[in-house]
C-alpha cells in the first residue's frame, strides 16, 4: 500500500487545486482512464467507476449506482454490497432520498449528508441507513441532461463515519462521475454505431441475395425482373417466411430444387 503521508499530500493538493505531483491519486485516475477507454459496454463502465470510487474517495465504505429509466422508475445495476441495494430501494419506494434526488432531472449535481442520524430530509432512508451503520452519504449526478437511449443516474457513496464525506470527497466523486459520464456517452454511441452498421450490413446482404434469386428465376423461368420479384414476394407470403430467407434458400439450394419433382 502507498505511504499514508503521500496519499494525504496528494489528496490535499487535489482538493486545493494546487495539484502538481504525480502521486497515488493521480495514478488511480490514470488507471481509471485506461480502464474506461477499454470498456466496451455501459455495464463495464459502471463497474469500473464504482470500483474506483470505493478505492479513492475518502471515507467510502459502500458504493452504488442509481439509474433512472425513461418511465421514471429507478434501479441499482452495480454496487459493492447487498446493503446498498436495500438502502437504494428504500429511496426508490419513498420517491425521495439522496440517490433519487441526485439522479432527478432537476439535480443540482450532488446531494450530501454528513450526519444521517440528524438528517430530516429523508426520514425513511436515514433511519434505514443508520440501522445498517451508515451515517453519511454523497450522491453525484451521472449523465446529466441525458436523452434516450441514455438515462440519467447517480454515483452513491456511503460512509460509516459522520463527516467523512466532506468537500474533498465531494470533489473526488464529482471528477469520477464526470469520467464515468463521458465514458458512458462514448460506449452508448459506439453501441449505437455498431447496431446501425450491423443493420446496414444485413440490409446490403439481403439486397444482394434477393438479386441473386431474381437472376436465377429470370434465367430458369424466362421471367422479367419484376415478375421474378413478384414470384419471390408471393412465395414469401404463402410460406410466411421472410423474403430474404426465401431468396437465400433459392440462391444457395437452387440445384437441389431443380431436382425436386
Amino acid at each position: 500500500m502507498a505511504d499514508e503521508g503521500l496519499w494525504q499530500r496528494d489528496k490535499d493538493e487535489f482538493g486545493t487545486g494546487e495539484y502538481t505531483s504525480a502521486g497515488p491519486l493521480a495514478g488511480q485516475f490514470v488507471e481509471l482512464t485506461r480502464l474506461l477507454l477499454a470498456a466496451s459496454t455501459p455495464a463495464q463502465v459502471l463497474e469500473q467507476v464504482v470500483a474506483a470510487a470505493y478505492r479513492v474517495v475518502p471515507g467510502a465504505d459502500l458504493v452504488s449506482v442509481t439509474l433512472r429509466a425513461p418511465d421514471g422508475t429507478f434501479h441499482t445495476p452495480v454496487s459493492t454490497g447487498e446493503v446498498a441495494l436495500e438502502l437504494d430501494k428504500v429511496q426508490y419506494r419513498a420517491g425521495t432520498g439522496p440517490c433519487v434526488d441526485a439522479a432527478d432531472s432537476g439535480s443540482p449535481g450532488y446531494i450530501r449528508s454528513e450526519d444521517l442520524a440528524a438528517e430530516k430530509r429523508w426520514p425513511d432512508f436515514s433511519a434505514a441507513a443508520v440501522r445498517h451503520g451508515y451515517t453519511a452519504i454523497l450522491s453525484t449526478v451521472l449523465l446529466p441532461y441525458a436523452s434516450p437511449p441514455r438515462v440519467p443516474g447517480a454515483l452513491n457513496i456511503y460512509s460509516h463515519r459522520p463527516g467523512a464525506l466532506d468537500s474533498q470527497a465531494q470533489d473526488t466523486a464529482l471528477l469520477l462521475a464526470t469520467h464515468g459520464s463521458l465514458a458512458l456517452a462514448s460506449t452508448t454511441a459506439v453501441s449505437r454505431a455498431e447496431l446501425e452498421s450491423s443493420h446496414l450490413r444485413r440490409a446490403v446482404e439481403s439486397r444482394d441475395v434477393i438479386g441473386q434469386a431474381k437472376g436465377i428465376l429470370m434465367q430458369r423461368r424466362g421471367l422479367t425482373a419484376d415478375e421474378a420479384f413478384d414470384l419471390l414476394r408471393r412465395t414469401s407470403q404463402d410460406l410466411n417466411v421472410k423474403l430474404a430467407e426465401v431468396a437465400r434458400t433459392l440462391a444457395t439450394r437452387h440445384s437441389e430444387l431443380d431436382d425436386t419433382p
